[in-house]
Formats: C-alpha cells, sequence, structure tokens
C-alpha cells in the first residue's frame, strides 16, 4: 500500500535564527520588557503580526507557500511590548497619568502558530514525501513506544515549546536545531517531513466515501492525538502574562484557561467580551462555506484580577454619556473626531454628530483631543457612566435593592437539618452583603424574612429585639400585609433578626405540613419588592413538588424516565404549564431576580419551574437527598458565594455592531420583550450571554468590524450607570487567516450553548448528529479552501480548530444532551437550566474535566520546588499567579500558585499547615492527566473535576503510606467511601490535597461535590463517564471513534 523511500535530506537551519532567549524571561507574569518578550515571544519572519493596521490594505493570500508575502518582516530586536508610534491616529490611548497602565501598543499582535498538524504514519519503515503543504493527523499507530519524548534541553531556547504529541511524533533530526512547532525556514518545505519506523496513517482506500471503516489491525494511538491537557500546558507557557489587548484592532486573546493581567488599550478585556473569530469574514457566503460562527461571548461583569483595572466610573454630569445622535453609539475609543474637534464620526453608522460646548476640546497635531488623559472613554475598551435621569425608570433615580430569603419550613425542611442550619448561619452571611465604594463600606442593599408551608409568613423587623410574624393564609390571591418593616438595613435589624431566627427554629420545630405553595411564595416576594419600589433578589429555599390544591403553579408528578434518550424526552424536559414561565417575566418587569436552592427527596419537576428562575437571570442549586451534616458544608459555602458576589439589578443590555452586520442569535438566561434588547433582573461575575451575528451585506475589508455592548443597571448601593465594552475585529477575504484566529474556547461554548437551545425542538440524536457534520463541514472547509494538494486519506486539523473534534464529542456525550434513563428527569432538567449562562472557562471546565494525580502531593521533593517558589511568590503577591508558568511544556512538574493569606483564610485551609505564614502562601497543583483511563496508573490516585462534581479516584495498588497520611486507613479495602469531604490530619501530604481541593473550588459559582471512589468500586463506572477520552454507553464515542466517524464525513464532503 505504501512504497519505501528514503529519509529526505534537510538542510540545517542556522541556530541564530531562533535565539536563546535568558532562563530569567520564562516569568509569568514579567515585568520588564526582556521578561515580556517570554509571554509572546518574537515572531519570525514568516509570521508576522496581524490584522494589519487599516491603511496599511494587505491581503492575506489563502496559500501556505505565500504567507511570507503578506506579513512584512519584523525587527527581532524590537521587544514585544515597546510603545509603538502610530502614525496619524485620530486616537491614540496615551493618556500622560496613567501611560504606564495603558501604555498603546496598535502594531504588537499575536497571532497563533500558522498551523498544528500531523504527518501520516505507514507500518513500513518510511513513507513518502508529502506535497508543500501542512503535516497530517495519524490515525493510525503501530508503535506507540518508537518516538521519545523531546529532550528537555532542546526546549531551552526561549521561544514557544511544542504541544505533546509533536514532541512524541517528530524527534529532532541529528544535527538540526529547528524546534517542532515553528514553521519551515524559507527554502525547506512547510510540511514536516517522513521519518522512518512510524506506525500508520489512514490510506486513501481505509474508508471509501460512503463506507463503513474497514476492521483495522491496530487501534489508533491516543499519544498522537491533539491533547487539551498539552496544548493548555503550551498556552499557559507561552502566553501567560501580560496580555495587551491591542489597538485599533484587538488581540487574538490566549486559551481562556491561561493566566493572564489584560492590559486595556482601546479593546475589551477578553474576560468581559470574547470572539469565536479575531477575523471577521467578509461575507455572509464564507460563514456558510465554513460554519463558522460570529459569535461574542459576553460577561459584562466578570472578576478580573487584582493587577487588572476595572472599569473606571465616569460622571459627566447633566450632559449624560455622549452619543451618536443616529445609532445612539456611545463615546468610544474608536470615535473619530472632525473639524477641530467640533464633531464626532461615529465608527458604526459614519453619521457625525456635533459635540456639546460641555464636552468640547481641541485636538493637537495628531488629531487627538488634547484633554484625552482626562476622558477614559476616548482610550480605554471598557468604562461605566453615571447615568442621568432619563435612563431611569419613570425619571426617578433607583433605591437600594434588597435582598429577600423565603424559608420553606415544612416537615421535609426540618427533618433534614435546613431550618435549623440556615437560621444558625445566615446571620454572619449577612455581614458579607455587597458594597459599594463610594458608599464608605455601609451596608446599603435592605434584607428582608419570609418562611412557607402551605402559608406564608412574614417577618416585620424593625422593632429592636423583637420580631412580629404576620401570616398570609391567602394563597390563591397572595399579598404582602406591611411594606413598612420588611425590608429593612442590616447593621439596623441585627438584633431583631437574632430574635426572630431562634423563633422561627422553635415554632416549625414539631411540624407535619408536608405540603408547600412555591408559586404564591415567588408571587409575594415580588409583591414586597414592587411595593417597596426597589430592585432585588428571591433566596428560595425549596425541598418538594409543590402539589398544594388550589395553590397557583400547583404541579402533578409526571416523572418518566424512560422516556429520556428518546424521541419523546422533550415531553418531559419543556413545561408542561406556562405559570412559571410568565411569573418569570413578571419577575423580570420589575427588578426581581430569583435563585432557587432545591432540596429534593423526590420528583420536584425542575423542568417546569426552572423558567421562574432562568428567566429572571437566576441560577438553581440542587441538593439531592440533602443531609444538613454531610452536605451543610458544601449549601453554606454556595449561599455565602450567591450572597457576596458583585450584582448588577434591573440590567438592560444591547450590542451594536458596525454597518453590514447585525445581532440576531441570543443564548443564556434573560427575557428579551423585541428583537435587540436583553432585560435581566439581575447579573453577577458568573453569568454570561452569547450573541450571534448574521450578515445583511458584504463587508469592506479596509474598514473593521466594530462592537459595542452597552449595559444599564442599579449598582448594589443603587445608582443607575451603563458599562460599556468596546472591540474592533478586522475584516479578511482570506481563509486561512480566518482559521489561523479561531477563540476555540468560545467556538465551543457557542455550540454547546446552540445544541441545547435546540434540544426542546429535536430529538438528542438528530442533534448530535448535525454537530458531528457541522464539525466534519468547519474541517473540511479548510481542507478544500487552505490544503488543496493534501492526499484525501489525510486528516489535516488547522493549529487553532486542532482540539474541535474532541471538543464537539464532549459537547455530544454531556448529561445536558445526552442523559438517558441513568439520569433522573429533574437532573437533566437541572443541567439544561445550567448551560445558557456558563461562561467560557466554565463551559471548558464542563466540557473536559480537569484530573490531577495525588499521591506525590507534599513529599519532601515536592515541598522543597515548594518552598523555592515560595520564597518568590511571597514577594510577587498576586492571587492566582503561577509561579512556574514560564517552564518547559516538556516539564511534567507541579505548577505552584501564589495566593493571599487572606483568601486561604476564607477557603479554610490554614489547619494543619504548621506555623510558616509564607508556606501557606502556596499551593501546588500537580500537572493534569488527559481524560482518560488509559493514563491511570494502578498504584495513584487521581481528582477529578468538571465544576458540578469531584471524584478522589484511589487505585488499588496506593501506597499505603500515602492512603495513612490522607485517610488514616492503611488499605483501600478498609477506605470509607460514604464520606463527602477529605479527613483533615497534621500532615505534609494531607494539607497539600486540601489546599489542592479547596485551590480547585476558588471562583467557582457552586462548591464541588466530592466522592470518594476506589478502584473496583460501584461509582467507579459512573466516574469514568467523566474521562471523555474514553467511550461510554451506546451514544458517547470514544475520541478516537469520534475522529474516525469525521474523518469519513470529511472524505464524503470532500467527494
Amino acid at each position: 500500500m505504501f512504497s519505501q523511500q528514503p529519509p529526505p535530506t534537510f538542510p540545517p537551519v542556522p541556530q541564530q535564527q531562533f535565539p536563546p532567549v535568558p532562563q530569567q524571561q520564562q516569568q509569568a507574569f514579567p515585568s520588564m520588557p526582556q521578561q515580556q518578550q517570554q509571554a509572546f515571544p518574537p515572531v519570525p519572519q514568516q509570521h508576522q503580526a496581524f490584522p494589519p493596521m487599516p491603511q496599511q490594505q494587505q491581503t492575506f493570500p489563502s496559500v501556505p507557500q505565500h504567507q511570507q508575502q503578506a506579513f512584512p518582516p519584523m525587527p527581532q530586536q524590537t521587544p514585544n511590548f515597546s510603545p509603538v508610534q502610530q502614525p496619524q491616529q485620530a486616537f491614540q490611548p496615551v493618556p500622560q497619568q496613567q501611560q504606564q497602565a495603558f501604555p498603546p501598543m496598535p502594531q504588537q499582535q499575536a497571532v497563533p502558530q500558522q498551523q498544528q498538524t500531523f504527518p501520516p504514519i505507514p507500518q513500513q519503515e518510511a513513507f513518502p514525501q508529502m506535497p508543500q503543504q501542512p503535516p497530517t493527523f495519524p490515525p493510525v499507530s503501530q508503535q506507540q513506544q518508537a518516538f521519545p519524548p523531546m529532550p528537555q534541553q532542546q526546549q531551552q531556547q526561549g521561544f514557544p515549546p511544542m504541544p505533546q504529541q509533536q514532541q512524541q511524533a517528530f524527534p529532532p533530526m541529528p544535527q538540526q536545531h529547528q524546534q517542532q512547532g515553528f514553521p519551515p525556514m524559507p527554502q525547506q518545505p512547510q510540511a514536516f517531513p517522513s521519518m522512518p519506523q512510524q506506525p500508520q496513517a489512514f490510506s486513501g482506500s481505509a474508508f471509501p466515501p460512503g463506507q463503513p471503516p474497514q476492521p483495522q489491525r491496530q487501534r489508533l494511538d491516543p499519544d498522537m492525538m491533539p491533547s487539551l491537557v498539552q496544548v493548555a500546558e503550551d498556552d499557559q507557557s507561552t502566553r501567560s502574562g501580560l496580555f495587551p489587548t491591542g489597538f485599533p484592532q484587538a488581540e487574538s486573546p490566549p486559551l481562556v484557561s491561561t493566566e493572564i493581567i489584560a492590559q486595556d488599550q482601546g479593546n475589551a478585556n477578553p474576560k468581559f467580551m470574547r470572539s469565536t473569530l479575531y477575523a471577521v469574514p467578509q461575507s455572509q457566503d464564507m460563514v456558510k462555506a465554513t460554519q463558522l460562527p460570529l459569535s461574542l461571548a459576553i460577561c459584562p461583569f466578570a472578576k478580573l484580577h487584582q493587577s487588572e483595572y476595572p472599569p473606571p466610573v465616569i460622571d459627566l454630569g447633566e450632559i449624560g454619556p455622549v452619543r451618536c445622535q443616529r445609532c445612539k453609539a456611545y463615546m468610544c475609543p474608536f470615535m473619530e473626531f472632525i473639524d477641530g474637534g467640533r464633531k464626532f464620526r461615529c465608527p458604526f453608522c459614519r453619521a457625525s454628530t456635533p459635540v456639546e460646548d460641555g464636552y468640547f476640546a481641541h485636538l493637537d497635531h495628531t488629531g487627538r483631543r488634547t484633554d484625552i488623559q482626562h476622558r477614559p472613554e476616548l482610550y480605554l475598551g471598557s468604562y461605566e457612566f453615571v447615568a442621568t435621569k432619563q435612563y431611569c425608570k419613570n425619571g426617578t433615580p433607583p433605591k437600594q435593592p434588597a435582598y429577600i430569603f423565603m424559608l420553606d419550613v415544612s416537615y421535609n425542611a426540618v427533618r433534614t437539618g435546613l431550618v435549623e442550619l440556615f437560621c444558625r448561619n445566615i446571620k454572619d452571611m449577612l455581614r458579607e452583603l455587597p458594597k459599594e465604594n463610594f458608599r464608605s463600606g455601609a451596608f446599603s442593599m435592605r434584607i428582608g424574612l419570609a418562611t412557607y408551608d402551605q402559608t406564608v409568613h412574614f417577618y416585620n423587623l424593625s422593632q429592636p429585639g423583637r420580631a412580629e410574624m404576620l401570616v398570609v393564609s391567602d394563597i390563591a390571591e397572595v399579598f404582602v400585609p406591611f411594606v413598612d418593616g420588611f425590608l429593612v438595613e442590616f447593621e439596623q435589624a441585627e438584633n431583631a433578626l437574632t430574635v426572630c431566627l431562634r423563633e422561627i427554629v422553635n415554632n416549625f420545630a414539631h411540624t407535619r405540613i408536608t405540603e408547600t405553595a412555591l408559586g404564591p411564595t415567588i408571587q409575594a416576594g415580588l409583591d414586597a419588592l414592587r411595593s417597596a419600589d426597589r430592585a432585588g433578589k428571591l433566596f428560595i429555599f425549596h425541598t418538594s413538588l409543590p402539589v398544594l390544591d388550589g395553590a397557583p403553579g400547583q404541579l402533578k408528578n409526571r416523572e418518566e424516565r424512560k422516556l429520556l434518550g428518546t424521541d419523546k424526552e422533550k415531553t418531559m424536559l419543556t413545561p408542561s404549564i406556562d405559570f412559571y414561565a410568565k411569573l418569570g417575566e413578571e419577575c423580570v418587569k420589575w427588578g426581581c431576580a430569583v435563585d432557587l436552592f432545591l432540596f429534593p427527596n423526590a420528583f420536584v419537576d425542575v423542568a417546569n419551574i426552572a423558567p421562574a428562575v432562568t428567566t429572571t437571570g437566576g441560577i438553581i442549586y440542587k441538593y439531592q437527598y440533602f443531609d444538613a451534616e454531610r452536605d451543610g458544608e458544601r449549601f453554606l459555602a454556595d449561599l455565602r458565594h450567591d450572597i457576596s458576589r458583585e450584582v448588577a439589578f434591573d440590567v438592560m443590555m444591547r450590542l451594536r455592531t458596525s454597518t453590514g452586520i447585525r445581532p440576531t442569535g441570543f443564548f443564556g438566561s434573560f427575557y428579551m420583550q423585541n428583537t435587540t434588547d436583553v432585560e435581566i433582573a439581575a447579573l453577577d461575575a458568573d453569568k454570561a450571554v452569547q450573541i450571534e451575528i448574521k450578515y445583511d451585506d458584504k463587508l469592506d475589508e479596509k474598514e473593521a468590524a466594530y462592537f459595542q455592548l452597552a449595559v444599564l443597571f442599579t449598582s448594589c448601593g443603587g445608582q443607575r450607570r451603563l458599562r460599556v465594552h468596546n472591540l474592533s475585529l478586522p475584516i479578511s477575504s482570506d481563509y486561512a487567516q480566518l482559521y489561523r484566529l479561531i477563540d476555540e474556547d468560545c467556538l465551543a461554548t457557542h455550540l454547546f450553548k446552540q445544541a441545547e437551545q435546540t434540544l426542546r425542538e429535536k430529538a438528542p440524536k438528530e442533534i448530535r448528529d448535525e454537530l458531528t457534520l457541522r464539525c466534519a463541514q468547519m474541517l473540511a472547509a479548510y481542507r478544500e479552501k487552505c490544503s488543496e494538494q493534501a492526499p484525501l486519506g489525510q486528516l489535516i486539523l488547522p493549529e487553532c480548530a486542532k482540539l474541535l473534534p474532541l471538543h464537539v464529542n464532549c459537547i455530544e456525550r454531556h448529561d445536558a444532551l445526552n442523559g438517558g434513563a441513568e439520569l433522573t428527569v429533574d437532573d437533566r432538567a437541572w443541567m439544561m437550566s445550567l448551560v445558557p449562562s456558563l461562561t467560557v472557562l466554565a463551559a471548558a471546565h464542563l466540557l473536559y474535566p480537569r484530573i490531577y494525580p495525588l499521591t506525590a502531593l507534599g513529599t519532601p521533593q515536592q515541598q522543597q520546588q515548594q518552598q523555592l517558589a515560595a520564597d518568590d511568590g511571597h514577594n510577587q503577591q498576586q492571587t492566582g499567579q503561577a509561579n512556574g508558568g514560564g517552564m518547559p511544556s516538556g516539564a511534567r512538574t507541579s505548577t505552584l500558585y501564589s495566593l493571599l493569606e487572606d483568601e486561604l483564610a476564607a477557603m479554610g485551609i490554614a489547619d494543619g499547615g504548621g506555623t510558616d505564614a509564607q508556606q501557606q502562601l502556596v499551593v501546588e497543583v500537580p500537572a493534569q492527566v488527559r481524560a482518560s483511563f488509559e493514563y491511570f496508573q494502578p498504584q495513584e490516585a487521581y481528582l477529578i473535576e468538571n465544576g458540578l462534581v469531584a471524584f478522589v479516584f484511589v487505585g488499588r495498588e496506593v501506597p499505603s503510606e500515602w492512603l495513612s497520611n490522607v485517610f488514616g486507613v492503611n488499605t483501600v479495602t478498609h477506605l470509607d467511601t460514604e464520606t463527602h469531604e477529605l479527613p483533615k490530619r497534621p500532615n505534609a501530604q494531607s494539607v497539600a490535597l486540601r489546599r489542592l481541593w479547596h485551590w480547585a473550588n476558588l471562583g467557582r459559582e457552586r462548591r464541588l461535590k466530592l466522592f470518594i471512589v476506589k478502584e473496583g468500586d460501584a461509582l467507579e463506572a459512573w466516574m469514568k463517564k467523566f474521562l471523555v477520552e474514553d467511550r461510554y454507553a451506546q451514544t458517547s464515542n470514544s475520541y478516537v471513534d469520534f475522529l474516525c466517524t469525521v474523518h469519513r464525513e470529511i472524505r464524503s464532503i470532500l467527494s
């Protein structure tokens, strides 16, 4: 099948082409110019920054061999982050007093490597020379150990380390210094040459078009597949640290898992706004041909690194926010001032607007305003305006928002310990209510308390030292019996609240009422906020199916688990009544959000209840078979996070785009009365919205595509404000450039949310087939447009989308889309309710779990390395900063993270850690393991987590010393698998593991539910479902099988 050819000869690459970089440049968060070169390594001459400036009007040909002509050389001695003078720019973000904080770098564009590819691997000693094109993907492996990893000394030269699969597949040729993962030097073929003794690749006859695959004698080698773990490590080692957002066009950001400190240069921080494509297709025809969606992942209130600047608040007084008179876009760095500063031209609609006298300033010789250093809206991508009365409802400034806690006091809630647990801890949590800086630390938010079973009970907390309970028994038309005294300031009502909580425990300790009225309770909370004319949030704590006769929103038990996974499952996963959906819409109208904490022991019909929560922007927490002793800590952690996080209330959001494109598809937890405005009762840092962009006309490559998100909201202190995020992207007609600037994390999130939304209309199998076909179409278009010369039997993956098949397979097998009868109906509906509001980072963790080996944690060798990193990290004082971020990717060692002492104290991990305060600042994070059981060792233990649940999986041959230190047992058989927490033992290994556990929970919207699983245990089968590279059940393909399926689809499309 394959002819034998001698290995080709390669001219040696001069070593000076890649000058060594000093070791000290490999810092994760550089502060000196030389250090900055490591975070964003120098670009070879054939890989110059993209996109070019609009004035340059350069083209990007699709033929790979000619890409060197598209990008002019950059002098290698130029530091990557030195300010570059931009000629004749109307708006250069260089304010004098903040020049160090926001240095302008409009021409520095970090471009991913051109293409990551993989050679076909024949069974013979060699395989034929490839044409000049990207190397290809190896489908079959015969000798898994044929190629040793790249020697470590080859990786210490300062340029980006190569992915793991390259290291294994392409060992360096003798006397050759070129590093794998870099494009070929001039006069060299762009394809990686064939190497001897390699396994076999897909041949042209392996999978005939339209035919099933023939039985293979050899299985595919997973080590030769693109590895998400290795890609993330490489991106962290090469792109972590300082990330300039770019100007006038945005930089393509690192992976969402990479630790960065974004420097706002006129485009928004990617934590606020990411695009699936950082080169906008010129026309809808390109989008249709590639099937690549143009979509934005928007998290307007994302939590920032402590070294990142929050959007400044701008108060223009009576003038208010300056806007375009035609399209109403807000002032931004892309506005061009003309006529001596008396007018400005809008980049969104090209209209000119006169400048008001109170906002006028002269222009300097470069065309910039002379007061630019005092106008953050002219040089930053994100900022806030203080809104005037015109932006307030009824022209009246809003009042401070309120939190109302509504506790189920029925028999189930009392029996499980929920009532006592809540009453014992809620008062301390209320001390952590969000505050406004301009409020001088005062508790500006109001609180209210109610309980319910068959009736609703309101509590008057206005009288010091005593509380008054009023009962509303007419649940058909529920109302609030009083307003004054129900919503109070915490500091003033603390004594009354203490008495009230004690009385609640005593009064309902012996209740026998089992039925509850959920619908009337939500209505009562809404009525309380409406009567007080305040926005706010309801915290509902509920335990059972609302079956009370005569109560609005009464439900019946309709659970049929056998329908899950079938074409009829949507009857179980969609609401059977519209009461809760309409209730949610009414809540949004009055700025009332709903967060629901469920504690069910049986079916509660999440599918029916969920719209009352998700429509308002709320979230559902679910604690199945809740027990206060076992699950109390997790519940309290979730509640504390929900109470203390920053929240924006009564939100209205609109995305404006430049001419020729417009937003059409919206995915998230919100309500829309029209086709443009997104309304959310409450929005926090853990929620995101995905917006898809469609075309009205063909775009001009000489221009840029502009996006502006305006978010009108009420702050926690009761101030009406406008937050604005801006993004500018280049327009390209070059398919190669389009694929080179894909943000794969954002693309996977878009596909995930789109599939979940479609699930209510189509059968699960139909959705999975459509996802597979679309994935194949994306890759087939790349093959057709960018790699035409490659043989049909080879699978070629673009560099920035080489993990697309893995992501799509993870989406298809996720419980939200593929859960069958092994799940309960409530679990499936709950999982579906979480997907729309996921951030890009949360979606990435949910689709591909993180797995860490554990037995080496806390060992003397690791402690020595930990202490060295602690000495360095303590001086940096940067939360979450990876001290080992500059390590070469081939070094599979732990990463040490420096955390602030108060964060560790908040996580509760100081116990047993010794007396060295500096040592407590370090959390050791092992190198991740791929999500396949093939990479598990019987003598190892692993932490597996996906953002919702976590497992500590203990192999049958784990050393007894580790078991004794961590769990207090000598053998695996004696391990207690009923516990859901890690024992606190005073030794280094126990402390290191608990630090890793709390680090994994840091910054999450919910605390992970932990399971201890030993090898061979009954829970092992469920745990293996999270090993997403392996096959699980009939409808969940392995990574290898899915690649074969996609390859067949690609061949079918091309033929």
